[in-house]
């Protein structure tokens, strides 16, 4: 067996075990990163992976117990790296070296992860594909390396899905962990908000959250553990009680809402229809109660509005911040589009549409009252092609990942799991949303689909290349 097949877990326990080494692990992930580099996964590769791999060596000889000590992982070129280039996906920004870590980098360090670099994302990851002015390749999905391995978390998910990493960090805005795990067959879960720290950002309307990327539910409950430690003086920040990786049996019967409707005006693609009646059909055989309900609100025309205005401040504001003006011109023309778009707006329209946006979240959050988890589709349908989002990017967008962002903007956790593989072997993924602050439940339910084979193991030709 060779070690990428592996899970993080099993790894942890042959590192501990001294059945193999931090650096003997890492060498096997840089090889692996180098030999598929035409997949897009990285944009950076950290050329002290080795020595810091090393340094785990040492720790684990002196029998320390840290929570992820000598284990390889990625951080999403969102988060800042102390002396790692981190570029936001920008070619405006590709020679920024941040001299400290983000909060959640932090953690990770801490717990003894060895980052072997930083995964690809879109630009300032306000697309849900993965194609920039930074690396040579979009990130693609292993599985049809023709196709967009969605975004902005879309070189996580390439990089555990071809066996480039056991694990994998990510961040999740409008469904930037959820739509590529479904694009990749793999396990992406967003927390609920507060749980894992955005510091050092701050803001009252916090729809974006880092999360894991992962090959199982427990290989996300691992990384979720340590990433789960806000920082002092956040304002939504909240402590889960005990472990998330031991405790992922489910102790009880849930009620489950189920929809396919998109609320955008298209027809429910076939394949969303079925991830969500197979899973809906494992559910009832686990005798959970599962009930079809109307979609709560549809995306009209002002709703759509909102969130265009929402990530044109946000991108906005970051790009004022951190972009100098004599660069602006490298920025992407969708970049730049919502950059024009800021500059109509006034504090009014901001605060407008953060109201709009919070009331269409609240309209969810009253339907699903009496349930315990909502079960959509992850996409409304398969992995688009490179060079799909021609035109009207944001209507194409909306369109395609219409069934995620309600999540962000209720600030509850939610999860994407392998549903199946078409007759194309295209991926398709399931949404699993569950009530606020019941991380450690949703994670419990999706390990019990996990159990009942809701989905089988499936690796791209890539993983044993």
């Amino acid at each position: 067996m060779s070690l990428h097949e592996l899970t993080a877990a099993q790894q942890l326990k042959a590192l501990h075990a001294k059945e193999i080494s931090s650096r003997e692990l890492t060498a096997h992930y840089l090889e692996r990163i180098k030999r598929h580099a035409g997949l897009g996964a990285f944009v950076t590769v950290n050329e002290s992976a080795l020595d810091d791999a090393a340094r785990a060596d040492e720790r684990l000889a002196r029998g320390e117990q840290a929570a992820l000590l000598g284990l390889p992982l990625g951080i999403k070129d969102l988060a800042a790296t102390a002396g790692l280039r981190t570029t936001f996906g920008s070619a405006a920004l590709a020679e920024f070296v941040p001299q400290q870590d983000s909060w959640t980098v932090g953690l990770l360090r801490q717990a003894g992860a060895v980052v072997l670099g930083k995964t690809n994302t879109s630009e300032f990851g306000a697309s849900c594909y993965t194609e920039n002015d930074v690396t040579p390749s979009p990130a693609v999905t292993p599985h049809a390396p023709t196709r967009y391995s969605s975004g902005s978390s879309g070189g996580a998910a390439t990089a555990v899905a071809a066996g480039l990493l056991p694990v994998a960090h990510a961040s999740d805005g409008a469904g930037s962990i959820r739509t590529p795990a479904a694009t990749c067959h793999l396990v992406g879960f967003k927390p609920s908000r507060g749980l894992v720290s955005p510091a050092p950002a701050a803001s009252f309307l916090l729809a974006s959250t880092e999360g894991p990327m992962a090959r199982t539910v427990e290989d996300a409950a691992l990384l979720l553990d340590v990433m789960a430690s806000p920082a002092p003086g956040d304002l939504y920040g909240w402590r889960n009680e005990g472990s998330f990786a031991s405790a992922l049996k489910l102790r009880r019967r849930l009620r489950i809402a189920m929809w396919t409707d998109t609320g955008t005006g298209e027809d429910a693609d076939p394949q969303a229809e079925l991830a969500v009646r197979r899973t809906a059909s494992v559910l009832e055989e686990l005798g959970h109660d599962v009930r079809e309900i109307p979609l709560p609100a549809r995306w009209d025309e002002p709703v759509g509005r909102a969130i265009l205005v929402w990530f044109a401040y946000q991108v906005g504001t970051v790009a004022q911040m951190m972009v100098p003006l004599n660069r602006t011109h490298l920025l992407r023309p969708y970049s730049r589009h919502l950059l024009a778009v800021n500059d109509t707006l006034s504090a009014n329209d901001v605060v407008m549409a953060q109201a709009l946006l919070a009331r269409h979240a609240s309209t969810f959050l009253a339907a699903v009252d009496d349930y315990d988890v909502v079960l959509t589709p992850t996409t409304n349908g398969p992995p688009v092609p490179i060079g799909y989002y021609a035109g009207d990017e944001a209507d194409l967008m909306l369109k395609w990942s219409c069934h995620t962002p309600w999540a962000n903007l209720a600030g509850v956790p939610a999860i994407s799991l392998p549903s199946h593989v078409d007759a194309g072997g295209l991926p398709h993924g399931v949404h699993l949303v569950g009530r606020n602050r019941c991380d450690s439940e949703l994670l419990a339910l999706a390990a019990q689909l996990e159990s009942a084979a809701l989905w089988d193991e499936l690796h791209p030709p890539s993983w044993y290349e």
